[in-house]
């Protein structure tokens, strides 16, 4: 990484470490912990994935509402890391409270599953916004991807640690039950994501902002809304964000809900924790390769290639049966997960103002997280209205396909660019701020 400025290798640092809350808590030993938790208390498989699914959309409802008027307050000086570390912190904490909830009680672990998503997703709509600040347009597709490739191989230690406490719990090796392990597995979770962010709050500042004025408040609704009667103004930008409500959905879905999807197979959780490591392994190195292929070849190029790798996931859901399958689909997905993810937010922060970068990164969020509903609930729904969770995951295919559709009306970064220029100004920095 010496090629990487402080700025750049600190917002990195946070990928590393928040990664293990993606790995532990939103796919790996939390969903496992749960299904547990509500079979002991009597839970279908079905109707278990089904709530899960529920508590997802919850949390990204909240956060639907909240992300564009947060991020226009936080286009002025000194809030964007206001608001970044109050909900990281919020994450932190509720994650080292599923150490101390028991096994039994399942509602109160997807409460605070879903105060931890609201803490992650929070914490994301500002450190994506901060790409503007700690890098230029030359260089975010290769600060952008190089940051999931350290998110996936920063994960893999606490992962590491907490499969080894949780397989020697197993083997009665350590003196502990299995849930006692997988709630140290929490708590590690918690450490690793608050030493991570530490960087990020000291070395990482807000370079471009508006200056402070009265009644901030009203006026970011004022802001908020005036954005919204201009939205003409601003097409390529949301003819993006159309494409990726629909695209992300499905990648979103796919992610959060593997784990369940797959005890719903009859998978071994020994199985799918091991399956799940070793996708994080190969995710890292493909990241980084669609970050330089889009160097080379455009990112709109790669964009596709990774929706049309998602829609083959798909595709292949619907006929698995073994843990075999299993494995030829997690690899599936490690080859574009974090490239797809990645490019789209450089592709979106070279395409704003960087001044109003929060401003857009919360319409960004909104668009996420509005995507992260309808997948989840359908899923959901269609679990429990078949029996059969692959159903639901086959139906992601015309989400792909309506995303990757909008998507060839998008032009590339830099291309048009007098409409993504509305009120607000050029995009330029008016200060420097922390």
């Amino acid at each position: 990484m010496k090629s990487f400025s402080k700025e750049e290798r600190s917002w990195m640092w946070y990928d590393w470490g928040h990664s293990a809350y993606s790995v532990i808590i939103s796919t790996a030993v939390f969903p496992l912990f749960y299904k547990a938790a509500a079979e002991q208390s009597g839970i279908s498989g079905a109707d278990s994935t089904a709530y899960l699914g529920y508590a997802i959309a919850i949390s990204t409802l909240i956060l639907a509402l909240l992300g564009p008027i947060l991020g226009t307050i936080a286009d002025y000086q000194g809030f964007k890391k206001t608001f970044f570390a109050g909900f990281s912190l919020l994450g932190v904490i509720s994650t080292a409270l599923l150490t101390f909830i028991p096994n039994d009680h399942w509602q109160l672990l997807l409460i605070c599953y879903v105060f931890i998503m609201i803490g992650s997703a929070g914490s994301n709509v500002f450190y994506d916004a901060f790409l503007v600040d700690v890098t230029d347009d030359e260089r975010m597709n290769k600060v952008s991807t190089r940051g999931f490739a350290l998110g996936y191989i920063g994960s893999t230690i606490p992962f590491i640690v907490s499969i080894a406490i949780i397989l020697l719990a197993q083997q009665e090796v350590l003196p502990l039950s299995v849930t006692a392990a997988s709630q140290i597995a929490f708590f590690i979770t918690a450490v690793w994501w608050g030493a991570f962010t530490l960087p990020m709050l000291r070395h990482v500042r807000q370079k471009h902002f508006m200056k402070r004025e009265p009644r901030i408040i009203a006026n970011s609704f004022g802001r908020l809304w005036g954005t919204l009667k201009e939205i003409k103004r601003y097409r390529a930008l949301f003819l993006f964000l159309l494409a990726y409500f629909f695209y992300i959905d499905g990648v979103g879905t796919i992610i959060t809900m593997s784990s369940a999807y797959g005890s719903d197979l009859g998978i071994e959780a020994t199985d799918l924790l091991i399956i799940l490591f070793v996708t994080q392994v190969v995710a890292a190195p493909f990241a980084m390769l669609y970050g330089r292929l889009a160097d080379r070849f455009g990112s709109k190029l790669m964009l596709y290639a990774g929706i049309v790798v998602y829609i083959l996931v798909c595709i292949y859901a619907y006929f698995m049966k073994t843990a075999f399958d299993f494995w030829i689909l997690a690899m599936l997905v490690a080859t574009s997960q974090g490239g797809i993810q990645a490019l789209s937010r450089s592709y979106f922060a070279r395409m704003v103002p960087k001044q109003n970068a929060n401003r857009f990164f919360g319409f960004y969020n909104i668009f996420d997280k509005f995507a992260s509903i309808l997948g989840p609930l359908l899923v959901g729904l269609t679990a429990q209205a078949t029996g059969n969770t692959s159903t639901g995951v086959f139906s992601l295919v015309v989400l792909f396909l309506i995303g990757g559709a909008i998507l060839t009306r998008v032009p590339e970064p830099g291309q048009g660019s007098a409409i993504l220029h509305g009120p607000g100004g050029s995009g330029k920095g008016s200060g420097i701020g922390s």
